[in-house]
């Protein structure tokens, strides 16, 4: 049986990908979301939790819906 991702690292990992194919920065992202880069970082490498606001601030900085940011997440 295949494990399964963490849901975090599969959010982060659609935020990567969403950011990086928009060739936007961590940096540039935080200033539209304004959230510090770090942070960015953070929720990028699946350390981070972010709540609902954060993720549809994200969703808005990227230009996407939230779904996308979502997508394949599972418990």
């Amino acid at each position: 049986m295949r494990k399964q991702a963490r849901p975090l690292a599969v959010f982060g990992r659609n935020v990567r990908k969403v950011r990086a194919g928009s060739g936007l920065t961590q940096q540039r992202v935080g200033m539209i979301a304004h959230l510090d880069p770090t942070y960015i970082s953070g929720i990028e490498r699946g350390v981070r939790n972010p709540t609902l606001r954060i993720i549809s601030r994200l969703a808005k900085a990227l230009k996407v819906p939230v779904e996308k940011l979502c997508a394949g997440v599972r418990e």
